[in-house]
């Protein structure tokens, strides 16, 4: 269908959104509308007319309607307006990045010529210099040619010479030089020598200059270079002396970035001194130092131990001193009534809670008295194998009390403990306990301390006694009183206010609570949340318990505390110091853990080959019994541990391949599987993955809650590792008649037994006068022509060796038997 002009109708899809309406009217009334578009032309009827332009209804194309033509007309003038918008944006755009465009080259143009300005005032005032300085050099030999003026005789030549040029006027051999410079810059553009050391926008955009350009910094060094020339020749700069900080081994490059110079110079003086290296490698202090001597420096040396600087060691001020609660030290030989004589002060009942009533951990506790001072005791075990826990108690405590029983006398701990005392300088006062059993006898025990110069107040020495039962409570009072007595004289005092510093008594691993570690505050108040460092570990006070079991948030001088929050588990002993920053306590415990992990390598390595090879030499006649310890407590992994490296001999020892704290794991069970060594666990259990591996791998666990049976147990598993002791038992004797040579079977002695018996399983030796020929088994023993097993002292017999036919007569042969005896270690 089409209309008059030939048009086809609109249709909806068409480019009418970007088309122009035009109406055409015939006999007053609109027939259709004309919409033009970019690809066509096309023709919309008007509402109630027909494509031909009649009235007609029935001519009507078929679906279209008023409403339906209105709606179009609509939904197309809609899209010329949105259309119109979006020209009219994209139009402001253009405009924007146009005056953008325009904006950023008008900037760069504007740098651009300042920078060229700067550089011609820059190129004027260095050009002016040499005028200067050329009128000044003219000047000067103008007034030395006046001074030596020639004879008149000589005017008509100095008028015969060229008349000099004005002052500042180029001379011709500068004008040469200024035209091969314009013609040079005129052929290939400008020199390299007067290129720009700057990159334009313009000649980013254009190309520019290709290749590379020299930087502002070297632009700026040429014409500080060319003013120097000017201004009467080039001045060295003043060398710089540093403080070079030199630890004990430094890179090479390293050492060169700390004295600022040239990491080739540095190169190069090492080489002068016979040593070639790069630098990348390592020197050591001792030639470091020349080397920054030879370079005009100063050395500072510094070590690795300089981290632990940060911990505060200032003395503290007698104004700042308080006084604080004595220390005093429980210690005695083991079943004396130490720790009873503890719980009758305080009330408790710890020595139940020991295995055995044997105690094997040191325990601080806090008492109040009737009178209202603060004690904090220590108590300490009384076994041989807890040493090193004594000597702990020893030197962190101001006062020892000695505890012997009054129906036992001095006792080799009790020895022990008056020594540690001693070698730690603290006062001691001597507890006779158990004065309440029937074969008590103090009298006794004070004579036995004579021996060891521990002279009593009743035997007119300074060492304070006192009688005690713990189990009757006899006494009590009058040793507190001791203990306050010697305290005042003491004047302990301390300084709460400083940063806290003390050492550890106990420490374990807690399966709820990570490591813990007991720890006595000598100095300062810890606080929780303090930064501290402890041996070889570090952490943060998580929180503190006394030794009641309750929270606290401090504790001061003289006060036992349980601190959580450490990042491992340190060793008892070690001292506990707060610091400011955690960094600072990782780098101490990094370097603490570094120099043990070197004092090992070292104690443990050999130092020449034949150190190593009679090392290797020894351990091969040597039988070990491996082992793997855990216990509940450092401590006791400590004693544990010392107590089976003395089990042995020199034919056999005990190997601890582990020892720590904790319980059992899986990895001790396959460190155990691997070298084939018992697990001996100390107060702790194996977790139940640990069991099942410990079932699958046939490794054996044994569990102990007392050191009397552990070390006897080991002893003897390490006594099965002897050899068994072989003795001989000599039988008997035969003498050789005569001898005879039998087909098949060698020579054969007749013999005749003179003494014992001569038996064919026993051993037999061939003496020839006196001295031992052969030593080996018999072949056979005949009676007649019957092999017998034995002959009895006064028959014949016939003797054959095994692979041995020497026999003469008149030869004795020598019958033995030996016997395996096993061997226990003492």
């Amino acid at each position: 269908m089409s209309d008059q002009d030939g048009k086809k109708p609109l249709g909806l899809s068409g480019g009418a959104r970007s088309g122009r309406v035009n109406q055409s009217f015939s006999r007053g009334r609109t027939k259709s509308v004309v919409v033009e578009t970019k690809r066509k032309r096309v023709v919309v009827p008007k509402p109630g007319t027909s494509a031909s332009g009649s009235s007609d209804a029935p001519k009507r194309p078929s679906g279209v309607s008023d409403a339906e033509m209105e709606r179009r007309l609509k939904a197309l003038q809609a899209a010329k307006a949105r259309e119109a918008e979006e020209d009219e944006r994209r139009a402001r755009e253009e405009r924007e990045r146009e005056e953008e465009r325009e904006r950023r080259r008008a900037e760069a143009e504007a740098k651009e010529r300042e920078e060229r300005e700067r550089e011609e005032a820059l190129k004027a005032k260095v050009e002016e210099d040499e005028r200067r300085q050329r009128e000044e050099q003219e000047r000067r030999a103008a007034e030395k040619a006046a001074a030596s003026a020639p004879a008149p005789a000589d005017k008509e030549e100095r008028a015969a010479r060229p008349a000099p040029t004005k002052t500042g006027a180029p001379t011709p051999s500068k004008r040469k030089e200024e035209r091969e410079d314009k013609g040079g810059r005129g052929k290939g553009g400008e020199r390299d020598g007067r290129r720009s050391g700057k990159l334009t926008v313009n000649q980013a955009l254009t190309g520019g200059e290709g290749g590379r350009q020299r930087s502002m910094a070297a632009m700026k060094r040429k014409q500080e270079r060319a003013r120097q020339k000017a201004m009467g020749g080039h001045q060295d700069r003043e060398k710089i002396v540093r403080d070079v900080q030199v630890p004990e081994a430094i890179v090479v490059s390293e050492l060169a970035n700390r004295m600022a110079e040239r990491v080739a110079d540095v190169v190069k003086e090492l080489m002068k001194m016979g040593m070639m290296v790069t630098q990348n490698q390592s020197i050591d202090q001792d030639t470091a130092e020349l080397i920054v001597e030879e370079f005009g420096h100063r050395m500072v040396r510094v070590s690795d131990a300089d981290v632990e600087d940060v911990i505060d060691t200032v003395e503290d001020k007698a104004e700042d001193l308080k006084s604080r609660a004595p220390v005093i030290t429980i210690m005695g030989h083991v079943d004396h009534g130490k720790t009873s004589l503890l719980d009758a002060i305080r009330n408790a009942k710890v020595v139940a809670g020991e295995a055995g009533g044997i105690t094997q951990h040191i325990g601080a506790y806090q008492v109040t008295t009737d009178s209202g001072q603060l004690l904090t005791f220590l108590d300490t075990p009384g076994h041989a194998a807890f040493t090193s826990m004594r000597a702990r108690g020893a030197q962190v405590t101001d006062i020892v009390v000695l505890v012997v029983a009054a129906d036992d006398a001095v006792m080799p701990q009790t020895v022990e403990a008056i020594n540690h005392a001693k070698a730690a300088g603290v006062p001691m006062i001597v507890a006779i306990n158990k004065i309440d059993k029937p074969a008590a006898d103090p009298m006794k025990v004070r004579t036995d301390l004579l021996q060891h110069e521990v002279i009593v107040e009743q035997m007119s020495g300074e060492v304070q006694d006192v009688e005690v039962s713990a189990h009757t409570g006899q006494g009590l009072d009058e040793l507190l009183e001791a203990i306050a007595l010697q305290a005042e004289i003491l004047e302990l005092k301390a300084n709460p206010d400083r940063a806290a510093s003390g050492a550890v008594i106990e420490a374990q691993l807690d399966v709820g609570r990570g490591p813990v570690a007991t720890v006595l505050v000598q100095n300062g108040t810890l606080k929780q949340g303090d930064i501290f460092v402890v041996g070889e570990q570090w952490g943060k006070v998580r929180a503190l318990v006394n030794d009641k079991g309750d929270r606290v948030k401090e504790a001061g001088p003289s006060v036992p505390v349980e601190v959580l929050g450490l990042n491992g588990t340190p060793e008892a002993g070690d001292v506990l110091n707060v610091v400011d920053t955690e960094a600072q306590a990782r780098e101490i415990a990094d370097y603490r853990e570094q120099a043990a992990k070197d004092r090992r390598a070292a104690a443990g390595a050999a130092t020449t080959l034949d150190q190593l090879m009679a090392k290797a030499k020894a351990d091969e006649n040597v039988a070990e019994l491996p082992v793997l310890v855990k216990a509940d407590v450092q401590g006791s992994a400590e004693a544990i541990a010392q107590a089976l490296e003395k089990v042995g001999n020199e034919e056999v020892r005990v190997r601890i391949l582990h020892s720590g704290v904790g319980a059992i794991t899986e990895s001790d069970i396959g460190l155990a599987e691997a070298s084939g060594a018992p697990v001996i666990g100390f107060n702790v259990r194996a977790n139940a993955p640990a069991r099942n591996a410990a079932n699958q791998k046939g490794v054996e666990i044994r569990y102990y809650s007392v050191i009397y049976y552990l070390v006897d147990d080991v002893k003897s598993a390490a006594s099965g590792l002897l050899s068994a002791e072989v003795r001989e038992n000599f039988i008997g004797y035969a003498e050789i008649k005569d001898t005879f040579r039998v087909s098949g079977v060698g020579n054969v002695a007749g013999c005749l037994v003179t003494e014992g018996v001569a038996r064919r399983s026993a051993g037999v030796r061939l003496l020839r006068d006196n001295v031992v020929i052969h030593e080996g088994t018999l072949k056979t023993l005949k009676r007649f022509k019957d092999e017998v097993k034995e002959v009895q002292s006064g028959q014949e017999c016939g003797m054959a060796f095994e692979n041995y036919d020497d026999v003469r007569k008149g030869d004795v042969i020598e019958i033995f038997e030996r016997e395996e005896v096993e061997r226990t270690l003492d």
